[in-house]
């Protein structure tokens, strides 16, 4: 990840199902994917370690 231009987080969207935030860091091409799923990745275990559950729609379907 490049230091500049910096790094940010920030809140983008309430949604019905939860907050949207943009992550926006700069790479050099060639480090593009692994830097995108690495920051993936570690946002998912800072949620886990900090009890933040992902909302996700739930559907019901009733067989008669």
């Amino acid at each position: 990840v490049l230091s500049y231009p910096e790094p940010f987080v920030r809140v983008t969207e309430h949604g019905d199902s939860g907050i949207t935030l943009t992550v926006r860091v700069w790479t050099k091409n060639t480090d593009y994917w692994d830097v995108r799923f690495n920051l993936l990745e570690e946002i998912k275990s800072a949620f886990d370690k900090n009890g933040i559950k992902i909302p996700y729609n739930q559907l019901d379907v009733h067989l008669k």
